[in-house]
């Protein structure tokens, strides 16, 4: 049965939860046991190499160097918010880190968007609101303790500004700069769009690395897991590129956004972890907002 080209953009866009939220948690998996900024590069490097060979093969024409130019720039942009979005997790509290940056990613394109292509309809944005405050309960991480007690890294028990909240604000930034970026970026092929934009995060991302100095042997398993995490990666970010091209950028966003829902639910049934009230909510809420923002 075919799908009605009115729902292909949220078909698109959902595509792209499930795979990059399956991305996000093998990167999880594979984090644990290796560098972050190293396994990453490994991700960044495994999607590029798959969605060169593919249009290669398919024959795919190439985009216009305008639409070049922007897929590197929001390459280097996503790139960057990565290395941004980790550094913010790891000299800050993640449940204020990563809600914070992923509701930014998202609405700083939505207002662009109802600037530029006039308002959506009220439905529409009556599913962004309840999608919004969905990512931020799904995002919320868990804790056993009082985050008060002055010993967690983001402790503001002396009036300070939370520690990795200025990084997590411009990582924020940068995921909605890689967004308008790649939006920019036209109507050319979807695969090499993604090719020169994964292209232009390895670079950044390999940067860090060598900036670090963390370059070091990875186990197999772990390198095998990083691969498939490239896999779905891409396959994420074609989606999502396809999904702005037929559609509103604030709807492929918003959508895209959700896919810390699917990191949740596959982190319950293969690593049994807790399940809160506030992310039960957020799942309910980002599940309402689908069929309202798909229209």
């Amino acid at each position: 049965m075919l799908i009605p080209s009115y729902y292909l953009p949220a078909a698109f866009g959902l595509t792209a939860v499930g795979v990059w939220g399956t991305s996000d948690f093998l990167g999880g998996l594979g984090s644990r046991r290796a560098s972050a900024f190293l396994f990453t590069s490994i991700v960044h490097g495994s999607g590029f190499a798959l969605a060169a060979a593919l249009a290669l093969a398919i024959r795919s024409p190439l985009p216009k160097g305008t639409s070049i130019f922007w897929a590197l720039i929001a390459g280097a942009v996503g790139g960057s918010a990565l290395a941004l979005f980790y550094r913010a997790l790891a000299g800050g509290k993640m449940g204020l880190i990563a809600p914070i940056a992923a509701v930014l990613s998202a609405g700083i394109p939505t207002i662009v968007t109802a600037f530029s292509e006039g308002l959506p309809g009220t439905r529409q944005i009556l599913g962004f609101v309840l999608a919004v405050i969905g990512v931020w309960l799904i995002s919320r991480a868990e804790s056993t303790q009082d985050s008060n007690d002055g010993t967690s890294p983001g402790n503001d028990k002396n009036g300070r500004r939370p520690q990795g909240l200025g990084t997590a604000v411009l990582a924020g930034i940068a995921f909605a700069g890689f967004y308008l970026c790649i939006h920019r970026a036209g109507n050319g092929s979807a695969l090499w769009l993604a090719v020169y934009s994964r292209f232009a995060s390895l670079l950044v991302t390999l940067a860090f690395v060598s900036f670090t100095r963390q370059f070091r042997a990875v186990p197999r398993p772990i390198l095998a897991i990083a691969v498939v995490a490239g896999i779905l990666d891409i396959t994420g970010s074609v989606a999502f590129i396809r999904a702005s091209q037929i559609g509103r950028l604030d709807v492929a966003v918003v959508l895209s956004s959700l896919y810390p829902a699917v990191t949740v639910v596959l982190a319950r049934i293969f690593l049994h972890e807790h399940f809160s009230r506030a992310r039960t909510l957020g799942m309910l809420a980002a599940l309402a907002a689908v069929p309202m923002i798909a229209g």
